[in-house]
């Protein structure tokens, strides 16, 4: 009777996000009939309500908002173009793909998926132009490097609410997680874009000519800034490994904190693209509300996949997903990329899909066999699963690029599914040695 319930709660879902009810009302409605369908007194699945809505944004509010303020400030002073800009000129022609990989990657970290494409979308017009390049040889890598950070890496919105819901080390998620990009992104990225190199597709005249360049911030602060926090956090879990007791651990344990890492580079930040560059106080006080009011939406659709998450666990539906695992000898981190993967699918969003999930196989730690880490990025990688007509952003990927259905399932689509199938092998070679 509960898979049952189970099964109809997320065929409801998929039922709704079809008939574009927003996710955050759709998922809240689940939440609330799936509770009463396994028979909670409607008194405690209120409280269950409230402690899902707690523990969600008290986990990642603040880390989502601000990392969404950094990504907001990179992206309209010009320090993005400007990462962008230097490793093109470093790398040169011959070794385009490489640059423009690291490029998606350096700017996917701090920013989110759609930003991030935007921004470096004219950048691949002009690099295939200026070169005489097939344009998806050398888009392949650089959306490769942007899917795989959204959906892998800290502190994008999906890894985020995992790494709460799951309990799981942000540190280690985070080393985890680029342990696993880099060889997916070179297979995903240069590799297939090679593949494509002699798919003819139409490159766009150019529409106005670069501008501005004189007011890019410098190359230094551009980077340092954009990095900082994983070099906050990446230093804290050094030194909490490897460092003795002293007052210099406790510094960096501190600054490397996700929240106070995030916060200390949003404060540079202004400084230094902000009001160092002659921009008033409340010029950079509107990118703020500009990044925040960005990501309000998300962090609603969030908070009802932490509702689900609740109803699933105070419902006393845990031990029984526990021994689905069991029974079918399936191991955890492969069924959570499988339960993943097939909500993906249905549902399109990678980041709805990952947030529903979660609920699903969060039970999986209590058998004690599984790392939370691997678990965030078991579901990391099912969710961005064989991504087709019903995610935005097979659409993007689309019309940016004048591409054919046919063009886009074989590019789009493939690469998509090549990330997400390296990623799951990434994590069980990773299982091998972590617990």
């Amino acid at each position: 009777m509960q898979l049952l319930i189970i099964v109809i709660a997320i065929a409801f879902q998929i039922f709704l996000t079809y008939k574009k009810v927003s996710p955050f009302l759709s998922l809240l409605v689940v939440a609330l009939a799936s509770g009463l369908a396994f028979g909670m007194d409607p008194q405690q699945l209120l409280k269950t309500v409230k402690a899902g809505v707690g523990s969600t944004l008290g986990e990642i509010a603040l880390i989502i908002c601000l990392g969404a303020i950094l990504g907001k400030i990179l992206e309209l002073s010009g320090a993005a173009k400007q990462i962008a800009n230097t490793l093109i000129n470093s790398f040169g022609t011959k070794n385009i793909q490489w640059a423009v990989l690291l490029t998606g990657f350096l700017v996917g970290i701090p920013l989110f998926y759609n930003a991030g494409f935007i921004i470096l979308v004219p950048l691949i017009f002009s690099i295939a132009r200026t070169a005489g390049l097939p344009l998806l040889y050398v888009a392949i890598p650089m959306a490769a490097s942007l899917s795989t950070t959204h959906c892998f890496l800290p502190p994008h919105p999906g890894p985020m609410f995992l790494v709460g819901a799951f309990k799981a080390d942000l540190g280690m998620t985070l080393m985890y997680g680029v342990m696993i990009s880099i060889p997916v992104v070179i297979i995903a990225g240069p590799l297939l874009g090679r593949v494509f190199k002699h798919m003819n597709v139409e490159i766009p005249a150019q529409q106005t000519p670069e501008k501005e360049a004189n007011r890019l911030p410098g190359t230094l602060e551009s980077f340092v800034l954009a990095l900082l926090p994983v070099i906050l956090i990446a230093l804290a879990v050094v030194a909490d490994s490897f460092f003795p007791d002293s007052i210099l651990k406790k510094v960096i344990l501190f600054l490397g904190d996700a929240t106070v890492a995030l916060l200390c580079s949003v404060i540079l930040a202004i400084i230094f693209l902000g009001l160092l560059k002659g921009r008033s106080m409340q010029k950079t006080v509107q990118w703020l509300n500009d990044a925040i009011a960005g990501v309000a939406v998300i962090l609603l659709i969030i908070t009802a996949g932490g509702v689900f998450k609740q109803v699933l666990v105070d419902s006393g539906t845990a031990d029984y997903i526990t021994s689905f695992s069991k029974e079918w000898s399936i191991h955890p981190l492969l069924f959570a990329w499988l339960v993943t993967a097939l909500l993906r699918v249905a549902i399109g969003s990678a980041t709805i899909a990952g947030i529903t999930a979660a609920g699903i196989v969060s039970p999986l730690l209590a058998t004690g066999t599984v790392s939370p880490e691997l678990l965030v990025l078991a579901v990391g990688t099912g969710s961005v699963f064989c991504s087709h007509v019903n995610d935005s952003g097979f659409w993007i990927f689309k019309e940016f690029f004048n591409l054919s259905l046919k063009q886009t399932f074989l590019s789009w689509t493939v690469m998509e599914t090549i990330i997400s199938i390296l990623g799951l092998a990434g994590v069980m070679l990773l299982s091998l040695f972590v617990t």
